[in-house]
């Protein structure tokens, strides 16, 4: 009852760059399964009303479909695509952005009892659940709001923090309620993993960033591990690559220096290293981005 219904909202309300009229709130319509594309998760509730998603992140990989949703609780490095979509059924998906200071203020009005406690040892930083009645319908009436704008200002952030409520509440209210608990394992790994984004390019030593986290050594990269499912210089790798592909769609010619942007002193490692996470070579890669962004534009009405 409730798929049907946010199936024709997400239709109505769908735009190219898959932002709304709500904060926080985004709408993806895919009319086609391409080949796996690089990105990073931000800290997200993403719920699919039709068609099929997988996402791989190190050696794991999550799928999920019409009914189930997937949450993220630390921006992290991944390899998606939509498997199952054409134009006559696109893939068809909701995201809500999740705010750490949001679950935190949820989990200090919560009465004794009524939120889970949260365990000591850091949980994956994704994972994927069937999704109850209860979740569906107050994304349902979120994404009424969209027709709604005299309401949406005053209803919007209720709502919104009642979904948080029902995550936290639910199969994976683990995840999420570390998310607002500033000493948890997943708040010092996710202190980590920001500073590895923005030092990607230079060299550490796994003792440094563990120092920085606040853990041992043998605590941090147990708990890096389960979160992430890499270890800190894989992760920083991934980094490395995915910021590589980003620069070559702007700088094609230059693969060398790309590569020495991005922290790489050999230009052979790199490309051997891009060629085995992209499956082509950076130039042959960088070509064949700049032929898919010509026929998208040009194939835009």
């Amino acid at each position: 009852m409730y798929l049907e219904e946010l199936r024709t909202l997400l239709v109505r309300h769908a735009r190219p760059e898959w932002t709304t009229a709500i904060d926080g709130v985004l709408i993806s319509k895919v009319e086609r399964s391409d080949p796996p594309a690089p990105s990073m998760t931000g800290t997200v509730l993403a719920v699919i009303a039709q068609g099929a998603k997988r996402l791989a992140l190190g050696d794991r990989v999550y799928e999920y479909r019409a009914g189930q949703y997937l949450v993220a609780s630390v921006d992290l490095p991944v390899t998606g695509q939509f498997t199952d979509a054409d134009p006559e059924h696109p893939a068809l998906g909701f995201g809500l952005t999740l705010e750490p200071s949001v679950v935190a203020e949820l989990l200090l009005q919560a009465g004794p009892g009524d939120a889970p406690r949260a365990g000591g040892s850091a949980l994956p930083g994704i994972a994927v659940s069937d999704a109850p009645d209860p979740l569906l319908d107050a994304v349902v009436r979120l994404l009424r709001l969209l027709d709604e704008p005299r309401d949406r200002t005053v209803l919007a952030p209720l709502v919104k923090r009642e979904i948080l409520w029902r995550l936290i509440t639910g199969e994976q209210g683990g995840i999420v309620r570390q998310l607002g608990l500033a000493d948890s394992s997943l708040s010092h790994v996710a202190r980590s993993v920001r500073w590895i984004r923005e030092h990607y390019a230079q060299p550490f030593k796994v003792e440094d960033v563990a120092q920085l986290s606040g853990m041992s050594v043998s605590a941090f990269y147990r708990n890096f591990q389960a979160v992430t499912a890499m270890s800190p210089i894989q992760f920083q790798k991934q980094i490395r690559l995915q910021e590589a592909r980003l620069l070559l769609a702007t700088h094609p010619n230059d693969v060398t220096a790309v590569g020495h942007r991005v922290g790489y002193d050999s230009a052979s490692q790199f490309s051997r290293e891009y060629r085995r996470q992209f499956g082509a070579p950076p130039s042959q890669d960088a070509a064949r981005l700049r032929h898919t962004a010509h026929t998208t534009a040009s194939a835009l009405p």
